[in-house]
C-alpha cells in the first residue's frame, strides 16, 4: 500500500446524466478503475459516493468524487495527457453532465 503524497492532490467530482442508471454507473467504474491501475503517475487515489448529508454544509450532489496525490504538479501535468487519462475521458464522456476540479498543493 502506497502512503498518502500530500505535495499535489487532485479532486474530482462527477455528475452522471442518468446516475440512477446502472448500466451507466458499471461502464464508469470500470473504467475509472483501469484507468487508476494504468496510470504511471496517480500514487495514491480514493473513488467515492455522497453519503447521505448530515449537515447543511455537506454537498450531496454529485455521483462520484475522486482524489489522487501526485508526487508534484509537474506529475499531474503529465497524468492529464497520458494514454490511460484520455481514454477513460474518450470512454465516460457521455455519461457525465458536469465536472468540477479541485487542485492543491501542500504546504
Amino acid at each position: 500500500m502506497q502512503n498518502f503524497d500530500s505535495n499535489f492532490v487532485h479532486t474530482v467530482l462527477f455528475w452522471l446524466k442518468n446516475p440512477n442508471n446502472a448500466e451507466d454507473r458499471n461502464t464508469f467504474e470500470t473504467s475509472l478503475k483501469q484507468f487508476l491501475k494504468d496510470s504511471k503517475y496517480a500514487k495514491t487515489n480514493f473513488v467515492g459516493i455522497p453519503p447521505a448529508p448530515s449537515r447543511d454544509v455537506v454537498d450531496g450532489s454529485f455521483t462520484y468524487k475522486l482524489l489522487v496525490t501526485f508526487e508534484s504538479a509537474e506529475a499531474q501535468d503529465a497524468y492529464q495527457v497520458e494514454e490511460a487519462h484520455q481514454k477513460f475521458i474518450e470512454e465516460c464522456k457521455d455519461l457525465w453532465k458536469k465536472v468540477v476540479v479541485y487542485d492543491a498543493k501542500g504546504l
